[in-house]
């Protein structure tokens, strides 16, 4: 072998070698390498909780590989704390039970996880249309509660990015106890009639962000819970469900506060709400929202486009008639714009022992799209509010 030949076996030997080197540092683990076949019809749920064990004992950047195909999964919990910054490359399709009785509480379980990943393109299906019947929560208060796709509880550091979410058979993405946690590019459907199908739901958690993401559902698009701080959501687009809301807030004791929310450049089509924020009235625990700029927003036949409603009651009577205790301050309306498809526009109906201070609008400029006689008069309607108004707000504001 003369030098030119053998100095070319020792390249592909060295370049084979560091192929196989890197596919070992790569810490990639296949879920079909545990057993998984994405067929769609058996059980894989066994084989996606092996590669997690696994993985999670593995220093460095772990992978949870998951080609294309269908799995059938039941709950799975993914729990922490974990040796590495674990990462889903998800590119198939998950496909939930619809064993209700296979749940004891959610379908996809993330605990105690600090840096993690999920990304790839896939699509978590929740196949909720089987369960929406069972859904009795509208009606009554007291009702079983159905299990929701993707739960992030005591997680730090996440990033979700670019995959899809569909027909959950509760919350599509629950966010609790969490902190510097990223959603991006997130795709999320569920039929506008569709039983408290919530977009994205933050609870007790800092530091969240929401940009770039579609949600159509039959609940609000993005729900935000009590005792949470420094939100930001930006371009969004919402519709159909019930548009971006704050609260409820006020139903149990032990609440705490809402502080720091930014919700910009997003759309709302054809939504029961655009911007609002809602309370109980009677609350047990004194808290407060404060700290809300909204900005850049564009309304399409929204229904109720900026709503404070410190009379919450999503059922056909409540006994709760004690004035809201949560005390609503600081919260910016500014260059809101589009049509309502209904003739109030604009409603802040505050808590008379609490009422709302610091409200300000400033260029708003909402038209109601008009009832069957062609009335297409806009309004706007206080109670228990104080705040102030730019020149150049319609419908003529009532503060």
């Amino acid at each position: 072998m003369d030098s030119n030949n053998a100095i070319l076996a020792i390249s592909l030997l060295f370049s084979i070698w560091c192929a196989t080197c890197v596919a070992q540092s790569s810490n990639v683990y296949n879920v079909k390498e545990h057993g998984a076949l994405g067929n769609g019809k058996n059980d894989d749920t066994k084989a996606f909780q092996a590669a997690w064990d696994v993985s999670c004992v593995v220093e460095g950047n772990p992978t949870i590989l998951i080609p294309k195909g269908s799995y059938l999964v039941g709950p799975l919990l993914f729990k922490g704390p974990c040796k590495g910054v674990m990462t889903i490359d998800l590119r198939g399709q998950l496909l939930a039970s619809t064993n209700l009785n296979a749940y004891t509480k959610n379908w996809v379980d993330f605990r105690y996880i600090n840096g993690l990943v999920i990304s790839g393109g896939g699509i978590f299906n929740g196949q909720g249309s089987s369960a929406w019947p069972y859904n009795k929560c509208p009606k009554k208060w007291s009702c079983k509660i159905l299990p929701m796709s993707l739960v992030f509880s005591f997680v730090k550091n996440a990033k979700i990015k670019s995959i899809s979410s569909l027909d959950s058979k509760l919350f599509h993405i629950h966010i609790f106890s969490s902190e510097n946690f990223d959603i991006e590019s997130v795709t999320i459907n569920a039929p506008g009639d569709s039983p408290n199908t919530d977009g994205i739901h933050v609870a007790d958690s800092t530091n969240v962000t929401i940009t770039d993401a579609t949600i159509g559902t039959g609940d609000d698009c993005i729900s935000i819970g009590p005792g949470n701080s420094n939100l930001t959501i930006s371009n969004v687009h919402c519709g159909p469900g019930h548009g971006i809301s704050v609260g409820s807030l006020g139903k149990n004791s032990g609440e705490t506060d809402v502080v720091g929310l930014t919700v910009r450049n997003c759309t709302l089509n054809g939504t029961t709400n655009g911007l609002r924020i809602k309370t109980w009235q009677s609350s047990p625990t004194l808290l407060k929202a404060a700290h809300f700029t909204y900005e850049d927003i564009t309304m399409n036949n929204v229904y109720n486009p900026i709503i404070i409603d410190q009379e919450y009651c999503p059922y056909v009577s409540c006994t709760e008639k004690d004035p809201s205790r949560v005390q609503i301050y600081d919260i910016k309306f500014t260059n809101v714009k589009g049509t309502s498809s209904s003739a109030e526009a604009i409603k802040f109906i505050c808590s008379s022992s609490f009422p709302c201070q610091g409200v300000i609008l400033n260029d708003i400029d909402l038209h109601y799209t008009g009832d069957a006689r062609g009335n297409k008069t806009t309004t706007s309607t206080c109670a228990n509010v104080q705040g102030k108004s730019n020149e150049n707000v319609k419908p003529n504001p009532c503060i």
